[in-house]
């Protein structure tokens, strides 16, 4: 009984035209796939290997801002280890990083060690309290008498500002980053000392038109 009900059903499908067998494949195929069109993606961090990193301004933790730098760095003719748990960065697109960090200085003189706390690093140009830094590596700290001092790698001065002293700040640490009041910039922190800068503006060229 059993093998003549298989028989009829099969010699059924066979005498079913070729358009509604192909129909019927159809939805079979697609109440198979349709669960896994709506299987959520897997979550990637900003950082991870998927080749499209975060795009837009925000400010890094230490461990995302160590990820990018070097365990030690060059300034004024040694290299020095940077304390990566005291860094702190910007992304201000995703082709362009500011990265800062405290350094050891064990081994520089004391006249370095007074000037030279952390090391910058910057994709983009940035102001500083009206100073615009290019892309580079830099050596910056606090100094007595409120000022904020930025060097090149040889230890040469470019140029200093006013810092000023944040006693409002709730949690303090060695070293961070925070976005300033009302979005306008960012303040670096070396405990309540901070420095304001921002990504300095885009520069449009002006070519000298070509004559014939």
């Amino acid at each position: 009984m059993l093998a003549r009900s298989l028989t009829t059903k099969s010699d059924a499908t066979d005498k079913m035209p070729l358009m509604l067998r192909k129909s019927l494949r159809s939805i079979l195929l697609f109440s198979i796939a349709a669960p896994s069109l709506h299987a959520a993606p897997p979550a990637l961090g900003p950082y991870q290997n998927d080749s499209t990193p975060v795009i837009g301004t925000r400010v890094l933790t230490a461990t995302e801002a160590a990820q990018f730098l070097p365990a030690t760095v060059f300034f004024r003719g040694q290299s020095a280890p940077i304390q990566a748990r005291n860094s702190g960065g910007v992304q201000f697109t995703k082709d362009a990083l500011l990265l800062v960090a405290l350094v050891d200085t064990a081994g520089y003189s004391s006249s370095v060690q007074e000037k030279y706390q952390a090391y910058l690093i910057t994709e983009a140009s940035i102001d500083i309290q009206g100073h615009q830094l290019q892309p580079g590596a830099y050596g910056c700290g606090f100094v007595a008498g409120s000022t904020f001092v930025v060097m090149d790698i040889g230890g040469h001065d470019l140029f200093s500002v006013p810092s000023a002293k944040d006693a409002t700040l709730r949690r303090p640490t060695p070293l961070q980053i925070l976005p300033g009041p009302d979005s306008t910039g960012y303040r670096l922190y070396i405990g309540r000392d901070y420095a304001v800068f921002a990504q300095a503006p885009a520069q449009t060229s002006n070519p000298t038109p070509l004559h014939p």
